[in-house]
């Protein structure tokens, strides 16, 4: 789905506990190569290359992935995509997330006793592939740690990290000034064509997700594309207004 000039949202099918859905990965692209923010679930390196090269990019023009987070839906194609594209390839994430998505520490909310209760009412064939990513989690070196408020020279400049801690500590949103388009990862999720709050079962830190929303009244967005529900716009401002005034008792 073209978001914007050379920004498109990728469309990968996922069906990890039970409930098929619809995640984003972004492509953006200028002269100076590609980048994907996020990568899927393991398992969906083929599918990736047909969605990037449907618009028109070829996979071996990606330069660098950034991660918005270290959750194994995001971070899951990581190790194949790096094979893959090799040593030019360049990994982005924030600095607090950095060891889980080295495989120093073991994925935050990967624990076996939060996933066997996710496990109990899933299909025997689910539950075995959700074994083999327990026993191997995806894990990739993460080259450049990211700043809050860091502007990156990507899609020809203009792009600011924003930290957005909560669903995770490192996690971190993209703001494409240009485009005023928010790439929000987890911080903001679409559900039947509104714009919700991250979701609360997988947030670990609900006091700081309510923050980063408040964090995020101080940018003029206007659109959100949103790894969880697609696409949002336009005059996002306002209801990340209302709903950071809901969530910080304003």
């Amino acid at each position: 789905m073209k978001i914007a000039e050379n920004i498109e949202a990728l469309q990968l099918r996922m069906n990890f506990t039970g409930g098929e859905s619809v995640i984003h990965p972004t492509l953006l692209w200028d002269s100076e190569g590609a980048t994907l923010v996020d990568t899927g679930m393991p398992g969906q390196l083929e599918e990736l290359r047909v969605e990037v090269e449907g618009a028109g990019v070829g996979f071996g023009t990606i330069r660098r992935v950034v991660l918005t987070h270290q959750d194994v839906d995001h971070i899951g194609e990581l190790p194949e995509i790096a094979r893959s594209l090799g040593s030019e390839l360049e990994v982005w994430a924030h600095g607090e997330d950095k060891p889980y998505i080295d495989g120093a520490q073991p994925l935050i909310k990967m624990n076996r006793e939060r996933m066997a209760r996710m496990m109990e009412s899933l299909p025997e064939a689910r539950q075995r592939q959700i074994e083999r990513i327990l026993s191997e989690p995806p894990s990739g070196k993460v080259d450049r740690n990211l700043r809050d408020g860091e502007e990156l020279p990507l899609y020809d400049g203009g792009v600011e990290v924003i930290h957005t801690p909560g669903h995770t500590p490192g996690h971190l949103s993209l703001f494409v000034r240009k485009e005023k388009l928010l790439i929000a990862g987890d911080t903001l999720r679409v559900e039947q064509g509104e714009l919700v709050g991250p979701s609360e079962t997988a947030t670990p830190d609900m006091d700081s997700a309510n923050a980063s929303l408040r964090k995020l009244t101080d940018y003029d967005i206007d659109r959100v594309l949103c790894y969880h529900g697609g696409y949002y716009g336009r005059g996002a401002s306002a209801r990340i207004e209302e709903l950071s005034a809901a969530a910080n008792g304003r």
